[in-house]
C-alpha cells in the first residue's frame, strides 16, 4: 500500500473551506495519513503554494507549514492542532511568514493551489532549530521511503 494523505475537509483538487484560511478561523484542516512504509522512522509535512503571488505570473513558492520528525505511527493531525498538541517529538520549521505553525491560504489575487506533501523517512532528523523548507529537504536526501500529496485550491471572495 502506498503512502496517503487526505482530509475530510476537502477532496484532492477541491476547494479548501474558508474556515481554514485568513478569511475564516485560519486553523489547520484535519489531516489523515495512511500506508506508512515499513521501516519508516519519521514523517515530514510541507504545505506550500507555488502560485504566489499571482497564478498567472507566479514569482515564488510560498511555504504555509512545516512539520518534521512526526512519529511514523502518526495517522491523524486533528483540525486546528496547536504546537502543544502535536505528536511527541514533532518539530516545526519556519513558514514564509517567518514563524512556526499553520498559516492558512490568503491569496492576494486569483485561485491558488495548496500542496500538502507528506514524506516518510527511514530516519529521525536532528533538531534543525526552526529550519526553512530548503534545509529540511536537504536533510531528507537519501532517507526518503515514500511521498504522498493532497492538493486543495482557494480563491478569496
Amino acid at each position: 500500500m502506498a503512502l496517503t494523505i487526505s482530509s475530510p475537509a476537502f477532496e484532492n483538487g477541491g476547494e479548501i473551506p474558508r474556515r481554514y484560511t485568513c478569511d475564516g478561523e485560519d486553523i489547520s484542516p484535519e489531516l489523515r495519513f495512511g500506508g506508512i512504509p515499513q521501516g519508516a522512522k519519521s514523517l515530514v509535512l510541507i504545505v506550500h503554494d507555488p502560485d504566489a503571488p499571482d497564478p498567472k505570473a507566479p514569482r515564488m513558492d510560498w511555504v504555509h507549514w512545516i512539520l518534521y520528525d512526526l512519529p511514523a505511527s502518526t495517522t491523524l493531525l486533528p483540525e486546528g492542532v496547536r504546537e502543544a498538541n502535536l505528536p511527541p517529538g514533532t518539530l516545526q520549521g519556519l513558514n514564509d511568514w517567518k514563524r512556526t505553525g499553520w498559516g492558512g491560504p490568503c491569496p492576494p489575487i486569483g485561485r491558488h493551489r495548496y500542496f500538502f506533501q507528506l514524506h516518510a523517512l527511514n530516519t529521525v532528523l536532528p533538531d534543525l532549530e526552526k529550519p526553512a523548507r530548503q534545509r529540511v529537504q536537504k536533510e531528507m536526501q537519501g532517507h526518503l521511503l515514500g511521498s504522498a500529496e493532497l492538493m486543495g485550491t482557494y480563491q478569496r471572495g
